[in-house]
C-alpha cells in the first residue's frame, strides 16, 4: 500500500451556516474548531468537531435541499460506545430523530437522526449479533 488513510471528515453544503452551526453545537455536543465565516455565521465555511469527529459546514444557500437525495440524504455512519444513551440525551435536546435505537443482525445496535438542514446520520454501536 503505498498510502494510509489518517482520518476523516465530512463536508457538508447547508443553506442556513447560523443554523446549522447552533444545531451542531448546541444539540449534538460539537464545538466550533475553525471558521472562516463572520461572528453571526452568515457565510463562509466553519467545521465543528466532537471527539475524533469533524464536520466542515460550508454556507451553500443554491445546493440542492438534502431532502431531494432520498436514501441518499445519509452523509454519515458515527460508531459510539453508547447508542442508548446518546439516543436519550440527543431525544432530551430535541435531536429529530427517524428512528429509536434497534439491535440489528449485523451486530450493531442503531438509530437515525436528521440534521437542521435534513441531512440523515446514522449512529451505530457494535454489540453481539444474535444466535442463529
Amino acid at each position: 500500500m503505498p498510502a494510509s488513510i489518517l482520518a476523516n471528515e465530512h463536508v457538508l453544503a447547508v443553506p442556513d451556516l447560523a443554523r446549522s452551526v447552533a444545531f451542531y453545537t448546541q444539540r449534538l455536543g460539537f464545538e466550533v474548531a475553525w471558521s472562516d465565516a463572520p461572528k453571526d455565521f452568515s457565510n463562509g465555511w466553519c467545521a465543528v468537531a466532537r471527539d475524533d469527529c469533524v464536520v466542515r459546514l460550508g454556507h451553500c444557500p443554491d445546493a440542492a435541499p438534502p431532502a431531494e437525495l432520498g436514501d441518499h440524504g445519509y452523509f454519515a455512519y458515527w460508531l459510539v460506545d453508547d447508542a442508548s444513551a446518546l439516543h436519550d440525551a440527543w431525544s432530551a435536546a430535541g435531536v429529530p430523530m427517524l428512528f429509536p435505537p434497534r439491535d440489528e443482525p449485523w451486530g450493531r445496535r442503531e438509530f437515525a437522526i436528521r440534521t437542521a438542514d435534513g441531512h440523515r446520520i446514522m449512529i451505530g454501536q457494535a454489540i453481539d449479533p444474535p444466535a442463529a
